[in-house]
Parts: C-alpha cells; sequence; structure tokens
C-alpha cells in the first residue's frame, strides 16, 4: 500500500508519544487509538485520508492499557476516538466517564439499536458471531449441541473446548446467557460446562477449533471470524482445519446467536470533534463495511453490505437482539459465576 496520510505510532503505557499534541488540534486532524490489530485495517485508514485529506495519526495497544492511558491522560488527552474489540471494554470506558454522545442521524440510521450504546456514546461496527464448533467424524450435524445451554449436557462430558473465563468474549457470552436465563441457572450451567472440559482453557480460538479438528475434544466455542480465516487461508492445512469441524448457530429456536462486535466511539475531550463524528460516520459506509467484511472475516453491521464467499457459506442466522450495553455490564458478574463454577 502506498503511505497515504497515515501516521501509526508506537505505544506502551507510561511510554510512547502521540505524533499530535493536544494543542495542535485542527480539522485536518484526527487522533485515534485502537485496540484493532490487523494489517486490512491500514486499508480501511487509509481510505478515510484518501477520501477526506484529514490525517490520522494512530496509537495501537491492546483495549484495557488504552482504556486506562486514556484515563489518565483526562481532559488533557489529544484521543479523538477510541477503537476496541468486544462491547465489554468500550463500555467500561463509557461507565468510566471517557466517552462523549455522538448525535448522528447517519450513525442511528446506519447501526441496529442492539449494537450501539443506547445513549449514543458508542456504536458498533462489526459484528462477531459466538458459535458452536463440532468434529464431524465423531459428531453428527443431528447430534451437535442446537444451544449453548445444551453445552452443559452430560453427553459432552471430557469433549469441550473453550477459551479461559478471563477472556473477554466469554465473559460478554456468559453475560448474555445471564440476561437470559437468570443468575441461578447460569451458574449451574457454568458449573456442568467446566466438568465437561476435554482440558484446561488455554490458547485462543483458533487453537479450540483447530484442538477440536485433531480430535483433542468433539466439541469448541468459538467466534465466526477465526474460523473463515482458516477457510480463506492460502495454507492448505488450514482449510484442512476448517474442513473436519462442522458450524452451529445456536439458540436459532428461540434468543438467537450470541453477537459481539467491535465498536467506536469519541472520546470525551477530543480536540477535534467533528473530524472524529465524520470518521465514525465512514465506518459505516458501504466501502468501510466490506472492508469489514472482506478483510477480517467480521459480518458487517449495515444490512445489504456484500459478504466475502467463505463468510457467505456459513449461511444466515438469526442473533440475539440484546443490547450489548446489557451483556457488557454483565461481564464483571459473569466472571465472578465462572469463577465460582471452577472455570478456569
Amino acid at each position: 500500500m502506498k503511505r497515504r496520510a497515515l501516521v501509526k505510532t508506537g505505544f506502551a503505557l507510561g511510554a510512547g508519544l502521540l505524533v499530535a499534541r493536544r494543542s495542535d488540534a485542527q480539522s485536518g486532524t484526527l487522533n485515534l487509538y485502537s485496540a484493532r490489530h490487523y494489517n486490512t485495517d491500514e486499508a480501511l485508514y487509509g481510505n478515510f485520508a484518501d477520501l477526506t485529506g484529514i490525517k490520522i495519526n494512530r496509537v495501537d495497544a491492546e483495549p484495557d492499557p488504552l482504556v486506562q492511558r486514556l484515563k489518565a491522560e483526562g481532559d488533557k488527552s489529544p484521543c479523538d476516538v477510541l477503537i476496541t474489540t468486544d462491547a465489554g471494554r468500550i463500555e467500561r470506558a463509557r461507565e468510566m466517564g471517557l466517552l462523549q454522545p455522538v448525535n448522528s442521524a447517519v450513525l442511528a440510521k446506519a447501526v441496529p439499536a442492539h449494537l450501539r450504546d443506547p445513549d449514543n456514546s458508542w456504536f458498533g461496527f462489526s459484528k462477531r458471531a459466538r458459535v458452536i464448533f463440532y468434529n464431524k467424524e465423531k459428531v453428527s450435524a443431528a447430534d451437535a449441541p442446537k444451544t449453548y445451554e445444551d453445552l452443559a449436557a452430560a453427553k459432552w462430558k471430557g469433549k469441550i473446548l473453550i477459551r479461559p473465563s478471563g477472556h473477554i468474549y466469554n465473559q460478554s457470552l456468559v453475560g448474555s446467557i445471564l440476561a437470559a436465563d437468570g443468575a441461578e441457572k447460569t451458574e449451574a450451567w457454568a458449573k456442568a460446562v467446566a466438568a465437561n472440559l476435554a482440558r484446561p482453557p488455554r490458547g485462543g480460538d483458533t487453537d479450540q477449533i483447530k484442538g477440536v479438528a485433531a480430535g483433542e475434544a468433539e466439541i469448541a466455542v468459538a467466534n465466526t471470524y477465526y474460523y473463515v480465516n482458516l477457510l480463506r487461508s492460502k495454507k492448505p492445512e488450514d482449510r484442512e482445519i476448517a474442513a473436519k469441524v462442522g458450524v452451529v448457530f445456536p439458540n436459532q429456536a428461540n434468543r438467537g446467536t450470541h453477537v459481539n462486535i467491535s465498536g467506536g466511539a469519541v472520546a470525551k475531550y477530543a480536540p477535534n470533534k467533528e473530524a472524529a463524528v465524520k470518521f465514525l460516520e465512514y465506518l459505516v459506509s458501504p466501502q468501510a463495511q466490506r472492508y469489514f467484511a472482506e478483510g477480517n472475516s467480521e459480518y458487517p453491521v449495515v444490512a445489504g453490505v456484500e459478504l466475502s464467499p467463505e463468510l457467505k457459506s456459513l449461511g444466515t442466522y438469526k442473533e440475539d437482539q440484546l443490547n450489548a450495553r446489557v451483556f457488557a455490564q454483565n461481564n464483571a458478574e459473569a466472571l465472578k459465576i465462572m469463577d465460582r463454577a471452577g472455570w478456569k
């Protein structure tokens, strides 16, 4: 990609300086704190710079340190836009008073209500469904779990792989189950799932899928984009892994499949608010939404955007309409439940 008006800065908490200082605020600059680390996002940001002439100064880091940095900087922060993965993280920023509401007819029309903050403090820009995978040689499509609740069945004892309870993807999933089933049933479910694990949780979502394909377990829980990236991989061994597992979108007969987001927001003290709002509105444009769909195999939030053939091959599904703020706010209680359940 040719060099555009895009500046990427190194970052370590307490070190690393943002290229544009707060005193340099101008309409032609946008200071972005991003927790997304996907190479394809370079094109996403570069295209915005080409379209608008607005230079992006970017800090890349993990989401929690970014939120802590924003908090430490206070009203002297140069940050205009914060982008995180998972609703839980961006909701934490809102609860800490680090974001400001955005009144935008463009965003309100484009982003479904359940994928944005009710007070318009943050907006989802891409979706990732958390689904169930099964080993095709050991489990038939008819016998595979049809709901998240089915993972607690005794028949799956010693046969399930899933990430640790400390990972926020699972905290958000359990937060959605908590909203649907209540605390008592959710804790009983978590205890049963912990008892059904094939091994202590370790690794990321791709590792869970690979483990099922290799026969380490029969069932795994992971986000869709990890699987689709295997399908799209140039490595034959990755595509072979994907071919060995089947996909179930859970809870189609009732509330629908849990869907999480990658979201963005305008920082409370954004020195370039006009550019910040323009950037968020750009992220719901058809062109930007295609970058999400094609670049990291995520689902776009805007209806009607063309999906990659691999993503489209998963078929359509019913998604849980629970507002993302609800399961995000349930993260802390979900973690306590999983800890008590022995889910490490």
